[in-house]
This record gives structure tokens, C-alpha cells and sequence, in this order.
């Protein structure tokens, strides 16, 4: 199944299951895709409106936490110079730094090194805290793309990402929320990320160094995973930061990330006004 967080033609926000090019507002059923995520996804059906009709939301508007894994691909490491660390690089990011597929990236003036990273991001249907790495699959909702959308200069005021990666508007997240059984064969899938239809980057999630399920131990032991939390489980090389000339985005690009069969994430790159 897929599903989406959205507005209607009248502006209100609901949520859905897409079918084709039609969405089935399953808002009567719960008050937004997150409390659908821990309320088991109801399977009802509602009325149907043209997905052309609706606009669309981050897959989930309201996380209670966006866990952004760091460093998980080597290809990533080398470009950067890092060393590699026993354990996994874990920062966040605020909701309002987010926007949907076909919505605007935020290019602020503040900087001229607003960077892409296409990444596979997961979303947490079942609550755990401490869960065991063998478990750990039994917690997923579901997977959508993700751009973790970086200003590079203010990443690196000092040794904390916060600065860098949080600013509105400049992520990505969606189109949709694909459950688990659409995706049997996760491993394969490859994380692609395009800029003005140039492929930039372009690795299987199985070239990952910390697996989903290491992934999923590690942040559980220290905070309690609720249904709906987000966690974006890193970049892999090329970023435009690390390349010989640097790329970084401008208003008028167009950024897509693309993860196999679960989608692709369009967003044009604006000004900040």
C-alpha cells in the first residue's frame, strides 16, 4: 500500500491510500497519517478525489522526531576525509525543515552551499524502546525518499550538523509512505539523486555500513521510537559539496531522489523571499 498526507481542493489537511491516480481520504478515520500509523493503517475505504486535485503534504507532517543517520555509506566517508567510527552519526532535523514532493526547496541568502543528499527514509509504525536488531524490522510502517537538504558553511560553525541541517524548507520528504510488502526486496534498491537531470549519486541501500536494523537498536536505546517518528538513514557519495567543482544547488534547479520502486522525490530550488 501507499499513502500520502494532503490537502484538499478546500485546504483542509487529511491523509490517504493512493490508487493509481485516484486517493481514497481515509481522514474520517483517523486525525492524520500518524495517528493512522499507530492505530494499524485502518484498511476503510472514503471518498475518492484525483490525486492531480490534492496537494500534497511531507509524508508526515508532524513527526515527533526526525533521526538523521550520518556517515552510512563509505563512499560518503572517503569524500569527506572522516574517519570511520564504531558507532553510527545521529543528528535531527524539525518538521517545518521539510516539504513535500513537487513542493519548493528554500535556498536562504545566508549561503552559498546549499547541498543535496538523496537518502532512504524510514518511518517507525510500531513504539519501542531497546528494540533488538532481530526485531527491529517488525517496527516499520513503511519507507518514502527523502533529501536531506544541507547548508554546508553553518553545518560546519563548529562540531555540532544542527546549524546546517535544519533550516525551513530546505529537505525533502516523499511523495508516499510504501508499506514493507511492496518492498520485499529492500537491499536492492538504489538511491539515485539527479540535479537538473544529471545523476549525482547512485548506491544500493545494501552498500549501507550500519544496517536498518542496527540503525533501529542503536536510536531505540536512547530514546523511546513512537509511530510516525522519521528516521533518514544516510547519503551515499556525491554529494555536491565533495565534488571538484563544487555542486551546490541554485534557484532554478530541480532536485529528484529517487529509491527504486518506492519513488521519486521532485523538488524545484527557490530564493528564500
Amino acid at each position: 500500500m501507499r499513502y500520502i498526507s494532503f490537502l484538499r481542493p478546500d485546504g483542509t489537511a487529511s491523509w490517504g491510500r493512493l490508487h493509481g491516480a485516484t486517493v481514497i481520504d481515509l481522514g474520517a478515520q483517523a486525525a492524520d497519517l500518524k495517528s493512522a500509523i499507530a492505530a494499524g493503517l485502518p484498511h476503510a475505504d472514503g471518498p475518492e478525489l484525483d490525486l492531480a486535485a490534492v496537494t500534497l503534504l511531507p509524508v508526515i507532517p508532524n513527526p515527533g522526531k526526525i533521526l538523521c543517520v550520518g556517515l552510512n555509506y563509505a563512499t560518503h566517508v572517503a569524500e569527506t576525509g572522516r574517519e570511520q567510527k564504531e558507532h553510527p552519526a545521529i543528528f535531527h532535523r524539525w518538521a517545518d525543515s521539510l516539504v513535500a514532493d513537487q513542493g519548493a526547496l528554500v535556498h536562504p541568502p545566508e549561503t552559498a552551499r546549499f547541498d543535496y543528499e538523496g537518502e532512504l527514509a524510514l518511518v517507525i509504525g510500531k513504539p519501542g524502546r531497546r528494540i533488538a536488531p532481530a526485531d527491529a524490522w517488525d517496527h516499520i510502517a513503511g519507507y518514502a525518499p527523502f533529501n536531506d537538504g544541507s547548508i554546508r558553511d553553518w553545518q560546519r560553525h563548529n562540531l555540532q550538523f544542527t546549524p546546517g541541517k535544519t533550516w525551513p524548507g530546505t529537505g525533502g520528504f516523499g511523495p508516499a509512505l510504501v508499506t514493507p510488502d511492496e518492498v520485499p526486496d529492500l537491499a536492492e534498491q538504489r538511491v539515485q539523486t539527479r540535479v537538473n537531470g544529471q545523476l549525482v549519486q547512485d548506491q544500493p541501500v545494501s552498500d549501507m555500513i550500519w544496517d536498518i536494523p542496527t540503525i533501529i537498536a542503536y536510536c531505540s536505546t536512547f530514546t523511546e521510537l513512537a509511530p510516525g517518528d522519521v528516521i533518514a538513514t544516510g547519503t551515499p557519495g556525491g554529494v555536491g559539496d565533495k565534488r571538484q567543482p563544487p555542486l551546490y544547488l541554485q534557484p532554478g534547479d530541480t532536485v529528484t531522489v529517487s529509491v527504486g520502486s518506492i519513488g521519486t522525490l521532485t523538488n524545484p530550488v527557490i530564493a528564500e523571499i
